[in-house]
């Protein structure tokens, strides 16, 4: 009865504390454009001291907001469909340092969840947490058969905090779009909606397990590359246990070179790993901060934290795989036309004219070093530049750009002398060569021909069924009837033909 009180005063403490950053006016903005008036708001908020950080005035507001707001930021990030691409980038810098919980807490929390005391899940558990984040903390652990361990731990309450924070946002949506018939036309509702859907996968352990189990499988030839085993016996809706990384985290660059490991080899392993990910898999660890990966022995990454992933279908790769050879070789056609066959620019849009803005974008690097050029930072320039020939926001695309960067930016540190396009053009190009020629078009056509005759003898089926329908409904006219099937099975004949003739032009013309 009176739930409209408390979110009312859930939206106030929210807007205050947003109020205070001096970003108000930059959440309201990701809703649409705003009246004038809404710009005054600056002039009798409180003013705060950002002095020395880079974030931006919401970033900061976030964090300020606690575990759930940082988690709602992030899952924002997720959707650049949404929010735009420029906020979303903004959004990705938000940190998950927040203090931990009490130790006693998550044992409390491992028990229930696994049906077990602690002593009888694990020989020894440190209560003291080695890492805290916004919806869950580490401790390190020795299972009963001797293997060390990390185990992960949802928050105490994190979901009930979710649950009420997006409640209260989903109810202000509801007022706002039942007032306002822009609002209606942006649908907020469906915004919060949205984060849901993205935090409630998050909220289950199982689901970053699965994701760790099926990077695990993708790499396991990678030498140079490596995730650790879950432990599904002791993981949970909200517990996840891997085994332990013996490495040494990338933010300890000294210590890395002390115990003999070469940085510049780390670099090289970390992008062509990662494009291996997008290009091979279309599979990808999108968080690839230095806090998330590890140095091993033989110069061997091994990554971990698997919340944030990004995934990219065939096609899409193709597009990629043509848009970074077309940069690295000025072949400024090849980017067009990968954008126009994918149908991210329009066909109403100027061919020439977007041909030449992706020019203007490719020239002003021709003949820089290629250590200065940030592949990243190039799609993010693309993606601007597009935007303006009516492409539609590919959000697989914006989270792919931004992991490139970070994954950049960390390679940058471990060799500040590293050149991104030489280290990845082996990758890139083979890759070509294996997908883009004409025998694997070939290929990928035979297979889509193939798998539409399998379907062929169900077709059959459903054709007769249609006919036999037919037949109970018309009592007369079965002359008509008999046609009808005739021209269908032709019809089904020729489908047939026309397959196979394709496919034997093709084999003779390679």
């Amino acid at each position: 009865m009176f739930r409209w009180a408390i979110h009312t005063g859930r939206i106030v403490k929210v807007a205050y504390t947003l109020s205070k950053h001096d970003a108000l006016v930059d959440l309201l903005k990701l809703f649409g454009k705003q009246p004038k008036a809404f710009d005054k708001l600056r002039n009798i908020t409180i003013k705060y001291d950002v002095d020395g950080k880079p974030e931006t005035r919401l970033v900061i507001a976030l964090q300020d907001l606690g575990p759930s707001f940082i988690k709602i930021g992030q899952a924002l990030a997720t959707r650049p469909d949404i929010i735009g691409a420029d906020v979303a980038l903004d959004l990705l810098k938000l940190q998950d340092q927040v203090p931990p919980f009490p130790g006693k807490q998550a044992i409390d929390i491992i028990e229930s969840d696994l049906g077990a005391s602690i002593d009888e899940l694990f020989k020894e558990f440190d209560e003291a947490p080695i890492a805290a984040a916004s919806i869950a903390q580490v401790h390190m652990a020795k299972t009963q058969n001797g293997r060390d361990v990390a185990v992960k731990v949802l928050r105490p309450g994190i979901a009930k905090a979710f649950s009420r924070d997006l409640e209260a946002f989903g109810w202000l949506a509801d007022i706002v779009e039942f007032f306002s018939s822009e609002a209606r036309r942006l649908r907020p509702s469906k915004v919060v909606e949205t984060i849901a859907d993205v935090i409630t996968l998050e909220m289950d352990l199982r689901i970053e397990a699965a994701a760790a189990a099926e990077l695990k499988h993708n790499v396991k030839d990678n030498p140079h590359y490596d995730v650790p085993d879950v432990d599904w016996d002791l993981t949970s809706r909200q517990v996840l246990t891997t085994h332990w990384v013996d490495g040494i985290s990338f933010k300890k660059i000294d210590a890395i070179k002390k115990a003999g490991i070469d940085p510049v080899k780390l670099a090289e392993n970390l992008i062509q790993s990662f494009l291996i990910q997008v290009l091979d898999d279309g599979y990808f660890h999108a968080d690839l901060h230095q806090g998330n990966l590890f140095a091993c022995a033989d110069n061997k990454i091994t990554a971990i934290d698997f919340g944030i992933m990004g995934r990219i279908d065939l096609k899409t790769r193709k597009a990629l795989a043509d848009i970074l050879f077309g940069f690295a070789n000025q072949d400024y056609d090849r980017i067009a036309k990968a954008h126009f066959d994918m149908g991210y620019v329009p066909n109403d849009q100027d061919y020439i004219a977007f041909k030449q803005a992706i020019r203007a974008i490719g020239e002003p690097v021709v003949g820089k070093p290629l250590s200065e050029i940030s592949a990243g930072r190039l799609l993010g320039q693309l993606f601007e530049t597009t935007s303006r020939f009516n492409m539609r926001t590919q959000p697989q695309l914006i989270l792919l750009q931004k992991t490139m960067v970070t994954a950049e930016g960390v390679a940058l540190n471990l060799n500040p002398d590293i050149n991104m396009w030489e280290v990845s053009r082996p990758v890139v190009e083979k890759w070509v060569r294996e997908n883009l020629n004409p025998f694997a078009m070939f290929r990928d056509k035979a297979k889509t021909t193939f798998e539409t005759l399998a379907k062929l003898p169900h077709i059959i089926e459903d054709v007769e069924d249609i006919v036999h329908n037919m037949k109970e409904m018309q009592d007369n006219g079965a002359r008509r009837r008999s046609s009808l099937k005739l021209f269908l099975y032709g019809a089904l004949g020729g489908i047939i033909g026309s397959a196979l003739c394709y496919s034997l032009y093709m084999l003779l013309i390679l």
